[in-house]
């Protein structure tokens, strides 16, 4: 019994070396930032208060400490190990009022 144990964990050890699409591991699908639909985008008016703004798109990603009148909208969608979807919103401020909107159109 306990040669058929061993020979049985030494097959299935050497299986895991195989890179066949039937046995290779699941790649669950990896969304980071904020998602940015189209309607949301078109909600945004210039003149818009910070609080307006945070109120139709959420928090921005990235809030850089040297560039505070700057919000960085950031997304990307990964499947399978590759980039399918990159999105990119920049908003730029004045006091407290938007004055500029950098969308970097999504990349696909």
């Amino acid at each position: 019994m306990r040669i058929k144990l061993i020979l049985l964990s030494t097959l299935l050890a050497s299986c895991s070396y195989i890179s066949s699409p039937v046995l290779s591991p699941y790649k669950m699908d990896i969304r980071q930032g904020n998602s940015i639909p189209a309607e949301m985008r078109e909600k945004l008016k210039l003149g818009m208060s910070r609080h307006q703004v945070r109120y139709v798109l959420g928090t921005p990603m990235v809030s850089d400490v040297f560039h505070g009148n700057r919000w960085d909208y950031i997304y990307m969608l990964e499947q399978e190990g590759k980039v399918v979807e990159k999105q990119r919103l920049t908003l730029y401020f004045e006091g407290d009022n938007l004055v500029r909107m950098d969308d970097g159109k999504a990349e696909q």
